[in-house]
Protein backbone atom coordinates (compact mmCIF):
# COMPACT_ATOMS: atom_id res chain seq x y z
CA UNK A 1 0.00 0.00 0.00
CA UNK A 2 1.21 3.09 -0.86
CA UNK A 3 1.03 5.91 1.85
CA UNK A 4 1.95 9.71 1.09
CA UNK A 5 1.83 12.93 2.67
CA UNK A 6 1.14 14.48 -0.47
CA UNK A 7 -2.63 15.41 -1.67
CA UNK A 8 -1.51 12.77 -4.74
CA UNK A 9 0.50 10.46 -6.35
CA UNK A 10 2.40 11.40 -9.17
CA UNK A 11 1.37 9.41 -12.79
CA UNK A 12 -1.21 7.49 -10.90
CA UNK A 13 -5.25 8.60 -10.74
CA UNK A 14 -7.48 8.68 -7.84
CA UNK A 15 -10.47 6.43 -8.54
CA UNK A 16 -12.51 6.31 -5.70
CA UNK A 17 -12.10 8.05 -2.03
CA UNK A 18 -13.13 6.02 1.20
CA UNK A 19 -12.63 8.62 3.58
CA UNK A 20 -10.30 9.39 6.36
CA UNK A 21 -8.71 6.62 8.35
CA UNK A 22 -6.47 7.25 11.35
CA UNK A 23 -4.66 4.83 13.60
CA UNK A 24 -3.43 5.82 16.94
CA UNK A 25 -0.75 4.54 19.49
CA UNK A 26 -0.37 5.34 23.42
CA UNK A 27 3.32 3.71 24.94
CA UNK A 28 4.06 4.13 28.37
CA UNK A 29 7.54 4.92 28.90
CA UNK A 30 9.41 2.96 31.51
CA UNK A 31 10.64 4.85 34.67
CA UNK A 32 14.10 3.59 34.45
CA UNK A 33 14.63 4.68 30.48
CA UNK A 34 12.85 8.49 31.81
CA UNK A 35 15.64 8.59 34.44
CA UNK A 36 18.77 7.85 32.17
CA UNK A 37 16.89 9.93 29.13
CA UNK A 38 16.68 13.24 31.70
CA UNK A 39 20.51 12.50 32.16
CA UNK A 40 21.56 12.03 28.86
CA UNK A 41 19.59 15.27 27.93
CA UNK A 42 21.73 17.32 30.69
CA UNK A 43 24.83 16.23 29.12
CA UNK A 44 23.74 17.03 25.71
CA UNK A 45 23.38 13.44 24.42
CA UNK A 46 20.13 12.01 22.43
CA UNK A 47 17.71 10.27 24.54
CA UNK A 48 17.77 6.34 22.76
CA UNK A 49 15.00 5.34 24.55
CA UNK A 50 12.92 7.80 23.21
CA UNK A 51 13.37 7.31 20.29
CA UNK A 52 13.29 4.30 20.34
CA UNK A 53 9.40 4.05 21.99
CA UNK A 54 8.60 7.01 19.37
CA UNK A 55 9.19 4.59 16.37
CA UNK A 56 7.56 2.04 17.91
CA UNK A 57 4.38 4.49 18.39
CA UNK A 58 4.85 5.33 14.95
CA UNK A 59 4.81 1.84 13.26
CA UNK A 60 1.83 0.69 14.96
CA UNK A 61 -0.28 4.10 14.44
CA UNK A 62 0.61 4.05 10.21
CA UNK A 63 0.34 -0.34 10.65
CA UNK A 64 -3.41 0.41 12.30
CA UNK A 65 -4.12 3.35 9.71
CA UNK A 66 -3.03 1.10 6.88
CA UNK A 67 -5.22 -1.97 8.42
CA UNK A 68 -8.18 0.28 8.20
CA UNK A 69 -7.92 1.84 4.66
CA UNK A 70 -7.38 -1.79 3.46
CA UNK A 71 -10.74 -3.22 5.29
CA UNK A 72 -12.53 -0.01 3.12
CA UNK A 73 -11.01 -1.03 0.03
CA UNK A 74 -8.12 1.37 -0.52
CA UNK A 75 -4.60 0.58 -2.19
CA UNK A 76 -2.92 3.74 -0.90
CA UNK A 77 -3.34 6.87 1.67
CA UNK A 78 -2.88 10.22 1.03
CA UNK A 79 -2.41 13.51 2.15
CA UNK A 80 -0.73 12.05 5.58
CA UNK A 81 -0.41 13.83 9.06
CA UNK A 82 1.73 12.62 11.60
CA UNK A 83 1.64 14.60 15.34
CA UNK A 84 3.42 13.60 18.58
CA UNK A 85 1.95 14.36 22.49
CA UNK A 86 2.85 13.78 25.77
CA UNK A 87 -0.39 12.59 27.59
CA UNK A 88 -1.14 11.13 30.96
CA UNK A 89 0.58 12.34 34.29
CA UNK A 90 3.37 14.22 33.61
CA UNK A 91 3.56 13.24 30.38
CA UNK A 92 4.71 10.24 31.24
CA UNK A 93 2.99 8.05 27.78
CA UNK A 94 3.77 8.73 24.21
CA UNK A 95 1.29 9.32 21.73
CA UNK A 96 1.57 9.68 18.29
CA UNK A 97 -1.75 10.15 15.66
CA UNK A 98 -2.03 9.79 11.95
CA UNK A 99 -4.29 10.77 9.73
CA UNK A 100 -5.23 10.61 5.84
CA UNK A 101 -7.72 9.80 3.05
CA UNK A 102 -8.20 6.50 1.98
CA UNK A 103 -7.96 5.67 -1.65
CA UNK A 104 -7.87 3.68 -4.76
CA UNK A 105 -5.76 4.60 -7.47
CA UNK A 106 -4.76 3.25 -11.04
Amino acid sequence: MTITTTPSIEGRSIRQYHGVVTGEAILGANIFRDFFAGIRDIVGGRSAAYEKELRRAREVAFAEMQQVAAERGANAVVGVDIDYETVGAQGSMLMVSVSGTAVTVA
